[in-house]
């Protein structure tokens, strides 16, 4: 056997017993994550999946012997029933508002936290705290405390000033739902851009100030493009979150006087007229349509993360 020969005998084992060391090295540093993955598929994939093939059937509760595959039967009633479009359009209309009105007055209070005042810590807190109420608890708060006709503090207040008695959810009952989830959502998106503000460039800003810039120059041409991204992130994320509520309309209204949403009206459909089928398809549709707003979502998020990583 020549030296070359001997020299390549040698170096085969060498290369390849590199290879399963960075593999076990890989496998070892995966494998504490595998019973969470595990569970995790258990619990949200593998529902999500009986909902994807339940919604594929013509199933009542009451009715399971006359059991039988639709195809997409039941997504084309969804698509076409009245009642069904009417939950998709206050669904839209619910989401939009929130959000809208949320991140306008979120902007408001994160331009005052962002200036510097005696109290500003005990200020935030009790701003934040609204976001950390319990939704049932909340949408309870608003319903006896807030709009009761009787007892509830805004007759207070317009009886203290000899103003009208009205009945807030039977005579404004969207937009009573709308002002409690307004209330339990601003502090989330005051967090989000109060977050977008202090990391603005303060030097930029001082030198707009040297020039002669106004408050409203600075907040038009600096702070409000530097926040585009921020506004973005939270009305994605609070639309996430909006369209799948449910704790407001149903302890609110139950769902009546035109504030039933999709998700609300998937829970008539499977709890109270036991059509299985169509009410997982209405479910699945609710999850597509929130993947949708989750993929932009997530792209607003590594485009921030990417933005924050060329800076520094």
């Amino acid at each position: 056997m020549t030296a070359t020969t001997t020299a390549r005998v040698a170096a085969v084992p060498a290369s390849t017993a590199k290879q399963p060391s960075s593999r076990l090295r890989g496998w070892v540093t995966r494998a504490p994550l595998l019973p969470a993955l595990v569970f995790m598929i258990i619990v949200t994939q593998l529902p999500f999946v009986a909902t994807l093939v339940i919604s594929f059937f013509d199933w009542n509760a009451l009715y399971p012997k006359a059991r039988h595959f639709t195809w997409f039967g039941n997504y084309a009633e969804v698509l076409t029933d009245a009642d069904l479009r009417r939950s998709v359009w206050t669904t839209i209309l619910l989401t939009a508002a929130v959000v809208l009105a949320s991140l306008v007055l979120g902007l408001g209070l994160a331009l005052l936290l962002d200036r510097k005042f005696r109290g500003r810590g005990i200020v935030r807190t009790l701003l934040i705290a609204p976001f950390l109420v319990v939704p049932v608890a909340a949408a309870l708060l608003w319903k006896h405390v807030l709009y009761n006709p009787e007892y509830g503090l805004l007759n207070g207040l317009l009886h203290y000033v000899g103003g009208p008695q009205p009945d807030w959810i039977s005579n404004t009952p969207l937009l009573a739902v709308e002002m409690s989830l307004v209330w339990q959502w601003t502090p989330f998106m005051m967090l989000i851009l109060l977050a977008g503000l202090q990391s603005r460039n303060h030097e930029q800003i001082e030198a707009a100030r040297v020039d002669g810039a106004s408050n409203w120059q600075i907040f038009r041409y600096l702070t409000l493009p530097h926040l585009r991204r921020y506004l973005e992130l939270g009305a994605l994320l609070g639309s996430i979150y909006i369209v799948q509520n449910f704790d407001a309309v149903f302890t609110l209204t139950s769902g009546g006087l035109g504030t039933a949403n999709l998700p609300y009206t998937v829970y008539q459909s499977f709890y109270q007229a036991h059509e299985n089928g169509l009410a997982s398809a209405a479910g699945v549709l609710v999850v597509i349509g929130s993947l949708i707003i989750a993929t932009f979502a997530l792209r607003v998020v590594s485009s921030l993360f990417r933005e924050e990583a060329s800076r520094a």
